[in-house]
């Protein structure tokens, strides 16, 4: 049979991106307290495709995942991607990876599993980078129980969107709690305490931050805190390299 993806292509038009996108795939991922911990990501896949091949073997995406064993770590991410880029013969792979991480923690005196949404952005052409992004919900202030004895609705204040850059390793779990030692609180409804001052936007992003810049395993990151309003969403953000100044808002 004639292998009609490696034959040549005279239009000498570069594709930029070809490949699969939404595989649900198992993984495994590292644990800091139990070593590792299995979950069903979302993968996405593609290359970049050189104008002088017609296509390419998109089964190949799959083949080359199925070589680590569902093991996802920064290592990893750099044998998947040098082996689409050789295997396609590609000028650059890139790989995303969305899955949810689970973490016990203790709330209000009982143990509780809290899910968090945990995405990861390989991409390799000349050099390899490796972006780390996790989403970690903002509780509402706690409630005081109205005149009728009802507390208003907890749910959900906002969210917490960061991408890190590292230096070294570092565990899901310690970034997960380096983001809640900004956005966790106990405030209770400004309306019932005489006028407490609100959470804003602005005020947990210079915060969050703060944390990161002194972080020694992180070279750069992003934090982008949104607040779910009437009406419309607010937002604040701020990106770092760490060659200027961070503390920059927009909302």
């Amino acid at each position: 049979m004639k292998d009609i993806q490696n034959l040549p292509d005279f239009r000498k038009i570069n594709i930029k991106k070809v490949g699969v996108k939404h595989i649900s795939y198992p993984i495994t991922v590292l644990d800091k307290e139990n070593t590792t911990q299995k979950t069903v990501a979302t993968v996405n896949m593609y290359v970049n495709l050189p104008h002088h091949f017609k296509g390419t073997h998109m089964s190949r995406f799959v083949e080359i995942l199925n070589r680590v064993h569902g093991a996802i770590n920064l290592k990893n991410f750099h044998t998947i991607l040098s082996g689409m880029k050789e295997k396609l013969q590609a000028q650059a792979a890139h790989i995303e990876i969305e899955f949810p991480y689970f973490l016990k923690k203790n709330q209000d005196g009982q143990t509780a599993t809290v899910e968090y949404i945990c995405r990861m952005h390989g991409s390799l052409h000349d050099s390899d980078d490796l972006v780390m992004e996790l989403r970690v919900p903002i509780a509402a202030p706690s409630p005081i129980p109205a005149a009728a004895g009802l507390p208003k609705s907890l749910g959900n204040w906002g969210v917490a969107a960061v991408q890190f850059r590292f230096r070294r390793f570092v565990w899901i779990e310690d970034l997960i709690r380096l983001i809640e030692s900004v956005t966790c609180h106990n405030l209770s409804w400004p309306e019932q305490t005489g006028g407490q001052e609100e959470l804003s936007v602005e005020g947990l992003t210079r915060d969050l931050g703060r944390k990161l810049r002194d972080h020694p395993d992180i070279r750069g990151f992003k934090v982008n805190i949104k607040n779910y309003a009437p009406g419309g969403n607010t937002f604040a953000e701020l990106e770092a390299d760490f060659t200027r100044p961070i503390l920059q808002t927009g909302a």
